[in-house]
């Protein structure tokens, strides 16, 4: 089993930043495709951004794309989402998730592991 918790939500301005970070434990997810998703109140869940294993291949979803950047550091078995040019249309509790291989996940949100969670509010 993975745990993975999220941290690093909060309240900002529009036009700020923040950083998420996951931290899984349990087992390494070195081999795990990373994700992150969204869902805003009322909304249904959303693909953001993933990362697969080697960190070569990166997926996000066009309305984050130049904004958003995830990465990972599988020697703190963390990942991480870079916020930047927050609007308020980003607000949504934002989730990361693992999957492992083979890996069926991806942008379909088909990943084995889920966290909690971490509210991000963006004030206009």
């Amino acid at each position: 089993q993975v745990q993975l918790v999220e941290s690093g939500g909060g309240l900002v301005q529009a036009g700020g930043s923040l950083r998420l970070s996951c931290a899984a434990s349990g087992r390494t997810v070195s081999s795990y495709a990373m994700g992150w998703f969204r869902q805003a109140p009322g909304k249904e869940r959303e693909f953001v951004a993933a990362i697969n294993w080697n960190s070569v291949n990166k997926w996000y979803a066009d309305f984050v794309k130049g904004r958003f950047t995830i990465s990972r550091d599988d020697a703190k078995n963390t990942v991480s989402l870079q916020m930047n040019r927050l609007e308020p249309e980003d607000t949504a509790v934002y989730y990361c998730a693992a999957d492992p291989p083979p890996y069926k996940g991806w942008t379909s949100g088909n990943y084995d592991y889920w966290g909690q969670g971490t509210q991000v509010t963006v004030s206009s």
